[in-house]
């Protein structure tokens, strides 16, 4: 690297450190931040690869939207327009996608297939789980419980209170001493 670059680098490090402090790292520094969906996205990813970054999004989502949209997958996200990131958050909520691709088939309230994107995908896992425990279904005991919810071992696994392990012998006074 020559002087010159190393110098604008640093210039760009404080800037940051002055904009954001404490949040600093490589992938804002190298790139602007591209926001999408309330997600950061660092501006030097591609547009494929950046695009899962979003809580739901899938490879395979990234994938279609980028064919349905028609972008080249390699394209780098600070590259976007307005209008294109427009486009991108109207195709991840509309249901334009095929039906394997969708993340909530056959939904339990309202029986329509559709694909939940960030903090819809948090509410309504988060809902399922309170319907499990007020059924109180298997599922919904293990959850309540903080066990394992899909067939997992716990004899060596899932061990809770952790400090007092199995081989920690204690310290007991000597016997014989006074009486």
């Amino acid at each position: 690297m020559t002087e010159e670059a190393k110098k604008t680098k640093e210039k760009v490090v404080e800037e940051k450190k002055i904009a954001r402090p404490g949040l600093i790292s490589r992938e804002v520094v190298e790139g602007r931040v591209i926001r999408i969906l309330q997600t950061d996205i660092p501006g030097n990813k591609n547009i494929y690869t950046g695009l899962t970054r979003i809580k739901g999004v899938s490879w395979g989502i990234s994938n279609a939207v980028c064919i349905i949209n028609k972008f080249d997958k390699k394209r780098k996200i600070e590259s976007l327009t307005k209008d294109e990131i427009q486009k991108i958050e109207e195709t991840l909520k509309s249901n334009k996608f095929p039906l394997f691709l969708l993340n909530r088939r056959n939904d339990f309230t309202t029986g329509k297939d559709s694909h939940l994107v960030g903090t819809n995908l948090d509410l309504a896992r988060e809902l399922d789980v309170k319907r499990l425990k007020k059924i109180r279904s298997y599922r919904g005991l293990r959850h309540a419980t903080g066990q394992p919810t899909r067939g997992q071992s716990t004899r060596s696994h899932f061990r809770t209170n952790r400090k007092k392990g199995v081989g920690i012998k204690v310290n007991k006074p000597a016997s014989g001493g006074k009486k």
